[in-house]
């Protein structure tokens, strides 16, 4: 019974988004697949697939053609990476931001895939080529999103493919945009195009507009991901940051401008392409750095030897009678030379702790 009930189990551990997107990816692959074999390629294209000059009469292709995979390979790819990546993304945001995240990937590239079809076919009137030669299919947007998701979220991980490359997470992204741009250079833009446009995507969405529901900065949600390691210019090579720099600040102008991004908090720079941190998760981990290096450096001061510090000042006075003590002494006629000797000591030891206080303050900042 407990072999018979295991399948059950593990399917009922899968979160509700993963397991409906895989359900659906299995489906609707299989449907397409048998409709094809039937011979309705043509036919069944046009409603399964997002054809660029049909796609005003089926505009739900636009969501569901990500659901078909036509070729065996890219049909096993998306099955071994995507529902795996999307649990994990499901588990850490839940059910409603990783369908927000899912939705959003696929339909805004098909829209920018299909308008960009559109153009090169003004640009060439070439309608058998660009409107009815390309038909958009598969995950491919949503796989190069969920590569920059995690990116944001774990940069650092190291992954190995076929136990020989090893590779860092940050670096899949770029590595999966240099491939689709060779293949679109040497004639096969679809769908390979669709990666170009699903980083872009997928980087704005998480970038400006992903709600954090855990992160809020004075009471106010808090949207994106500001910090200054998941800019625009971390993706790009240094020669490239100074025009990209540019081009960002206009951009984000117009956007604030026409009230196109959502305000991410109030310790966001309104008015700026943002490199400084601003959301609630960068401001805690800057302010945790800056704690981190003060109580670095009164540990250091705290357990620096003593016996370097005798070698290399005169040796302490004596210490003298409290304050108090001196000015009875003074005024009963006692010698001035204790009273001086304990201001003196008074001043050298307000010196030393302003010079420690100035000092804290300096690495703080």
């Amino acid at each position: 019974m407990a072999v018979l009930s295991s399948p059950l189990v593990l399917l009922q551990s899968v979160p509700p988004v993963t397991r409906a997107f895989t359900g659906l990816t299995i489906v609707s692959s299989a449907l397409y697949a048998y409709l094809c074999w039937k011979g309705w390629e043509t036919e069944v294209a046009h409603y399964m697939t997002i054809v660029p000059g049909s796609a005003f009469y089926a505009p739900w292709t636009l969501l569901t053609s990500a659901f078909v995979e036509p070729n065996i390979f890219e049909f096993i790819a998306s099955i071994i990476f995507v529902p795996p990546s999307l649990k994990y993304l499901e588990r850490l945001w839940g059910s409603v931001e990783t369908l927000k995240f899912i939705v959003v990937s696929i339909v805004a590239s098909n829209i920018i895939a299909f308008g960009f079809n559109w153009i090169e076919f003004i640009a060439t009137r070439n309608a058998d080529l660009f409107l009815y030669g390309m038909r958009y299919h598969g995950q491919m947007a949503l796989q190069i999103a969920i590569l920059v998701a995690f990116t944001q979220l774990i940069p650092e991980h190291q992954v190995q493919f076929l136990g020989v490359i090893k590779a860092r997470v940050k670096s899949l992204p770029m590595a999966y945009l240099t491939l689709s741009t060779v293949l679109c250079f040497i004639g096969l833009q679809c769908p390979w195009i669709i990666i170009q446009f699903g980083w872009f995507v997928g980087w704005i969405y998480l970038r400006f507009y992903k709600k954090n529901p855990n992160e809020s900065v004075g009471g106010v949600d808090s949207y994106g991901d500001r910090s200054e390691t998941f800019s625009l210019i971390s993706w790009f090579p240094p020669f490239m940051h100074y025009p990209l720099t540019l081009l960002g600040n206009f951009v984000y102008s117009l956007a604030t401008r026409f009230h196109l991004i959502p305000i991410a908090g109030p310790d966001v720079e309104v008015g700026a392409y943002s490199q400084v941190p601003g959301t609630a998760r960068a401001e805690a981990e800057r302010r945790r750095a800056m704690a981190l290096k003060a109580l670095d450096q009164r540990v250091a001061n705290n357990s620096s030897p003593v016996g370097s510090s005798s070698t290399n000042s005169p040796p302490a006075p004596v210490r003298s009678p409290p304050t108090t003590n001196l000015a009875r002494s003074d005024s009963t006629g006692a010698p001035p030379a204790a009273l001086s000797a304990g201001r003196s000591l008074d001043r050298t030891k307000s010196g030393s702790e302003s010079d420690e206080a100035g000092k804290a303050k300096s690495d703080i900042r």
